[in-house]
């Protein structure tokens, strides 16, 4: 169990360590503001789209830090994190932007490979929920 101020996360020792750098449960103090973001993709203001994973996810996780800092939030807030890749091979790529913006108190997360989004060009989708006590 690891703590902060408002927020507490849980790795117990009867279930197998986390494969990175996440929490298997976290929790949050009655009273948190709650933020749900939707799915943000690898695309720019001007619409162009890097190549690769790696590009993709830096923009998804930038769209997200701009809708927290809307919200008066940070990162240090997120409390889960939802990423979808189209490609197995892009995993390490895409936990490797993931975990450059997480804080220290790690928020619990999933990652799937999808069959695809609605352009072909899109590798990779980022959803977050944050929590914070105003």
């Amino acid at each position: 169990m690891a703590d902060r101020a408002d927020k507490t996360s849980f790795n117990p020792a009867s279930v197998r360590a986390p494969f990175g750098n996440y929490s298997h449960g976290l929790l949050v103090p009655p009273g948190a503001s709650l933020l749900v973001t939707s799915g943000q993709l690898g695309i720019r203001p001007d619409d162009t789209i890097p190549p690769d994973v790696t590009g993709q996810a830096e923009l998804c996780f930038e769209a997200v830090k701009a809708i927290l800092a809307d919200a008066g939030m940070s990162f240090d807030d997120v409390i889960r994190i939802s990423g979808f890749v189209t490609r197995r091979e892009d995993f390490s790529d895409y936990m490797a932007v993931r975990d450059r913006y997480t804080g220290p108190l790690k928020p619990v997360s999933t990652l799937l490979v999808v069959g695809g989004f609605t352009r072909a060009e899109f590798l990779v989708e980022v959803e977050v929920t944050a929590a914070k006590v105003f």
